[in-house]
């Protein structure tokens, strides 16, 4: 198994131990990789009103970027699960990016120039599906589109 794949979706996982989710009681946690080798970690926010909920991909690519640092981005891992009593993520089937993260994951990719792998991991077990960003969001409309770069 690609050792990449393993320390984010192990980065991820105890990042879903923060999830904030009272509401779906479905903990999401993220790993971010970037160039240098940091990992940047982020945990789904959710809100009583639900459209102002946070993604735990989007956590942890908007606080890469407010550290300068969106176009380092080299990769990213993600899992999910229902909440245990304890708060904890379960389950032994990968879970994917949502598609607004697939957008916001996409413009990671753009700015940085890059096809980013996404890790989608199990929030128990070894199970691991690997895709790139072109995969998940084919045809994506992003910064290129509006000659940013």
């Amino acid at each position: 198994m690609n050792e990449q794949a393993m320390q984010l979706v192990a980065a991820a996982r105890d990042a879903s131990k923060n999830a904030h989710a009272p509401y779906s009681r479905f903990a999401v946690g993220a790993a971010v990789l970037l160039d240098d080798g940091t990992v940047i970690t982020g945990a789904n926010f959710e809100n009583a009103s639900y459209g102002l909920s946070l993604c735990a991909e989007t956590v942890a690519i908007a606080t890469a970027s407010a550290a300068g640092r969106l176009r380092d981005i080299v990769a990213i891992g993600v899992i999910g699960g229902a909440m245990d009593a304890d708060g904890r993520a379960t389950g032994t089937s990968p879970v994917s990016p949502c598609g607004r993260c697939r957008q916001v994951i996409n413009e990671a990719a753009q700015m940085g120039g890059r096809d980013l792998p996404v890790h989608c991991g199990a929030a128990e077990g070894d199970a691991i599906r690997t895709y790139v960003v072109s995969e998940l969001l084919p045809d994506a409309f992003g910064p290129a589109d509006l000659g940013v770069s």
